[in-house]
């Protein structure tokens, strides 16, 4: 027996993604956490109890991974794009995000998208690491496209759920997400980034606030800061030495932001 799978086009730069008005009005039940790599996803599964989806909601040979449970008052999805099959490492980026997240919406139908990870930050912005921030609007820094429009369309602006009681309540940093497909940054990059005035930068938060406004569920964001993208050491060194203490400070976080939550309207976070 399967466990329980749980209960458009682009608008213009910068709209705020939320859900239908009567679906804002009452309490959230559903919550999907979506994540990129396991390091990420296992504390949260230990902390919900969660257990694996051995009969998949997804397509055959996906690899994605689901965990589910409840917790509270909320029916819990955890979902994560796997490892690759060929190299065998987490299925980082765009691409897995965007996939992983429209599969897991059109199978488990959330009342609300929660993405949470690591992410750089920036030391000019006043980000260090083991911070978290909630995310306050969302951009791409890699999607160059200099024609009239286009270029619009590729920045990609979206503003996350409105949080302002979560923030306030909790005493999150908010600050702003740029997300591109590398791990480094190329000074074409750092320009991006600069007028996205971005505080922490990823590889997949705009990939699904583009999905989220698509099929209209509301969407916030929580990123801890594993490295400092303009600091003295390098990125990759930074990011591996720090991802397990960060991870703890990022379940935390994401721990808080559930039980807050729960029992309480999208429209009252």
């Amino acid at each position: 027996m399967a466990p329980p799978r749980g209960g458009g086009s682009d608008a213009a730069a910068g709209e705020a993604i939320a859900a239908p008005v009567d679906q804002q009005q009452r309490p959230v039940s559903s919550i999907l956490i979506i994540i990129a790599m396991q390091t990420e996803a296992t504390p949260l599964v230990n902390k919900f109890q969660l257990k694996e989806d051995l009969d998949s909601v997804f397509p055959k040979g996906a690899p994605w991974v689901r965990y589910y449970g409840t917790y509270k008052d909320l029916q819990i999805n955890l979902v994560w794009p796997g490892k690759d099959s060929t190299l065998g490492v987490d299925c980082v980026g765009t691409v897995s995000a965007a996939l992983v997240a429209y599969a897991a919406v059109q199978a488990l139908k959330p009342d609300l998208i929660i993405n949470a990870g690591t992410a750089g930050g920036f030391k000019a912005k006043g980000a260090g690491v083991g911070d978290v921030y909630l995310i306050s609007g969302v951009a791409f820094h890699d999607r160059r496209i200099p024609i009239p429009v286009f270029d619009l369309y590729g920045v990609g602006s979206r503003k996350p759920c409105s949080t302002p009681n979560v923030a306030k309540d909790l005493n999150l940093k908010v600050g702003k997400l740029s997300t591109g497909d590398s791990l480094d940054m190329s000074p074409q990059d750092e320009a991006s980034i600069t007028a996205n005035n971005a505080v922490v930068k990823d590889m997949e938060g705009a990939a699904v606030a583009y999905v989220a406004e698509m099929l209209q569920v509301p969407a916030i964001f929580i990123k801890a800061v594993t490295d400092i993208v303009d600091g003295d050491k390098p990125t990759a060194e930074e990011f591996l030495q720090n991802l397990a203490a960060v991870t703890a400070a990022l379940d935390a976080s994401v721990t808080q932001v559930i039980d807050y939550i729960n029992g309480k309207c999208v429209c009252e976070l």
